[in-house]
């Protein structure tokens, strides 16, 4: 699998972990949460701007706070790719047990870092209608 792809599918599974576990551990976050860019951003579902000062504090009051959270990741592409990164497509669904599935568009763009670790540079969420 493209190693873009994989980042996007790895890093929802720690998303699925951090907010469906109370317990989780304060490294599974900072695994999180080094995936991110210092100059993150994200456009939320809403339509809100976040920067990664915002996304921390998001994440970081968030632990455990969707018990039993599914993430579902269908349809990723990549859009582009180039020596210094990818930009990303996947369809995201959220789930809570006995709640309709939460379904919504993304688009990343990766970078890679000096290491060649791959990092969230910005990130657009479109909410899409349940029907």
């Amino acid at each position: 699998m493209n190693r873009y792809l994989q980042e996007v599918r790895d890093a929802h599974v720690l998303i699925q972990r951090w907010l469906g576990d109370v317990n989780a551990d304060d490294a599974l976050g900072d695994a999180l949460l080094a995936r991110f860019s210092a100059s993150f951003s994200m456009v939320t579902p809403h339509g809100a701007l976040l920067d990664v000062n915002a996304l921390r504090s998001f994440f970081r009051a968030q632990r455990g706070a969707r018990p039993d959270l599914q993430i579902t990741i269908a349809e990723a592409r990549v859009l582009t790719q180039h020596a210094h990164g990818a930009t990303v497509f996947y369809q995201e669904w959220q789930q809570l047990p006995g709640q309709p599935a939460m379904p919504r568009f993304s688009t990343a763009v990766l970078t890679c870092d000096d290491a060649g670790e791959i990092l969230w540079q910005h990130l657009h969420e479109t909410a899409q209608p349940v029907t």
